[in-house]
């Protein structure tokens, strides 16, 4: 094991510390972790701060998991015995800073946009069988948590399907427990009838008591 080794797993931590969601939307004056479901995620700021930086937001922290492991591609050669590890170890740590950012006092978001970053680079093929059960589910019901959870525990399934190497089956079993358990209240809401659905507007205080 080499500096590399070492280094690209704590580089991948720290870029998935880095809260987009909570930087994008305070340029509108707001703190998303005062409102809403309180996550740092798109779907939160979405309902508060509009689609449009719904949607950047959703694209960055998809390139917080993609870049960790574009970056363990190209400098991990194909001889390095430690390749398949060190590259699950990016993608392990990606989602990790996401959910636990240290810049955040490890108060983070759920990891569903971070863990499509990491498989549109690792598995595309696999990752769009999540992605239609995501859309399927999501459409008729506006349930953008439980289309989350479906898509989350299909991935390694998927993996095993389209035969992809074990690393990462047991990589998408990591990021799709912890996705779960990140989406515990979500799952409460779900169960007892209070999740809200994609759409719904949060309201907000007036600006000045924001």
């Amino acid at each position: 094991m080499n500096s590399l080794h070492l280094l690209l797993p704590a580089a991948a931590y720290l870029i998935g510390s880095i809260p987009f969601g909570l930087l994008l939307s305070r340029r509108s004056g707001i703190d998303i972790r005062q409102h809403g479901s309180g996550n740092i995620g798109a779907t939160n700021v979405s309902r508060l701060v509009g689609k449009k930086i719904g949607l950047l937001t959703l694209f960055f922290d998809a390139a917080k998991g993609f870049l960790p492991m574009l970056a363990a591609g190209l400098l991990l050669g194909g001889d390095d015995s430690s390749r398949d590890t060190v590259t699950a170890l990016c993608g392990a740590a990606a989602v990790t800073g996401h959910m636990f950012p240290v810049f955040l006092r490890f108060k983070g978001g759920k990891g569903v946009a971070t863990a499509l970053g990491i498989f549109l680079y690792l598995a595309p093929k696999a990752l769009l069988v999540s992605v239609a059960i995501f859309i399927a589910v999501t459409a008729p019901t506006g349930f953008v948590s439980l289309g989350s959870l479906l898509g989350a525990a299909a991935m390694p399934t998927s993996l095993y399907f389209f035969d992809e190497p074990l690393w990462k089956f047991w990589l998408a079993a990591f990021v799709a427990l912890m996705i779960w358990i990140k989406h515990q209240q979500n799952i409460r809401r779900l169960l007892n009838g209070t999740e809200k659905r994609f759409g719904e507007k949060e309201r907000l205080p007036p600006q000045n008591e924001v």
